[in-house]
């Protein structure tokens, strides 16, 4: 769990690096699981954009709060939800964060204040607003971020929840991950201001546009972000420019981009370039690298044979979690309402 202080020394741009592989080996563990057939449903991969979650979960403190769309995993694992647990969740298994009734779109750890992926573009933001309000009152200095893609912008709970925070000053922290495409429409063909920060103007709102593909600048934006709302200076809207490598879903055929634009972004990778950097300048040797390579290898293969040894969630427990236990009338007899 992050003490939300800035890793720019040696050991914490290492520490950038080692979680930016863990989500994106994760996730390429997932796609073969998902051809496979061992992962089902629908399956949205972060390949491009870890350095959005990894730089500003390093920007926060535990006692704050997540918001996350159900492009989560990275999301989740840079918050400190273990490995293990979340191959669980993604098999449909017991022992997963959310006892495999989640799956890959609605992952959610209350014990660290992860409240969840959401299936509905923009679905996440009124829930932050209402986390950050009940946050307002009961947990001051508490930060709830919620992260959004640019194609919730055109959804009317975006605008709602943007007034909201900026007339009742929530500590709330937007972050926009800005990919372009949202899910297969290029942003100018959508958007009339595709500068998407300068939205945040309407509200009143401080805002910042950033390189979503360089995680050092995002946990410093992430950062002077985090300490202007924690400081009762309102709600601030933070843009990240990225992209996704891979498709919108498993299901997608990208006829909407070309191969070169995509080979063109991957020469930015974010972890092949803040690799570089820290190669070029002495923060890291070859050896180093290898090192955080075989350790994420490692734990991987063991989030796997974790949750494949798990126990699938059996079918007389099917309306748990869904139905209400009824309570005897008489129980509730004379209490008040």
């Amino acid at each position: 769990m992050s003490s939300g202080k800035l890793h720019l020394d040696r050991a914490g741009l290492q520490h950038l690096y080692r979680e930016m592989l863990r989500i994106r080996r994760f996730e390429a563990k997932c796609v073969e699981l998902y051809q496979a057939q061992a992962i089902r449903g629908f399956l949205h991969l972060y390949d491009g954009e870890e350095a959005v979650a990894v730089g500003v979960m390093g920007a926060l403190q535990q006692r704050d709060a997540v918001v996350a769309t159900y492009r989560e995993h990275g999301q989740a694992l840079a918050r400190g939800v273990p490995m293990d647990r979340l191959m669980a969740e993604m098999l449909g298994k017991q022992e997963g964060c959310c006892r495999g009734r989640g799956g890959s779109m609605h992952v959610f750890d209350a014990g660290r204040r992860f409240f969840g992926g959401n299936a509905i573009v923009g679905g996440g933001l009124p829930v932050a607003a209402g986390i950050a309000l009940a946050d307002l009152r009961l947990r001051p200095g508490a930060v709830t971020a919620c992260f959004f893609g640019e194609g919730a912008v055109t959804e009317g709970a975006f605008h709602e929840t943007m007034n909201l925070a900026s007339v009742w000053q929530l500590p709330l922290l937007f972050v926009c991950e800005n990919n372009l495409y949202a899910m297969g429409m290029p942003l100018a063909d959508a958007e009339a201001q595709t500068a998407i920060y300068r939205k945040a103007e309407a509200y009143r709102m401080r805002s910042e546009s950033i390189d979503g593909m360089d995680v050092v600048a995002v946990e410093a934006a992430a950062a002077r972000a985090a300490d202007h709302v924690r400081s009762g200076q309102g709600p601030f809207f933070l843009e990240c420019r990225t992209y996704r490598f891979r498709a919108h879903s498993m299901f997608d055929a990208q006829g909407y981009r070309t191969r070169e634009e995509v080979e063109a972004w991957r020469q930015r990778d974010p972890i092949e370039r803040l690799a570089r950097w820290m190669l070029e300048n002495h923060q890291a040797t070859e050896a180093q690298l290898a090192q955080a390579q075989q350790d994420v290898e490692r734990e991987l293969a063991a989030a796997v044979a974790f949750a494949e040894a798990g126990t699938p969630e059996p079918v007389a427990e099917l309306e748990r979690f869904v139905l209400m236990d009824r309570v005897p009338q008489e129980a509730g007899a004379g209490e008040a309402s």
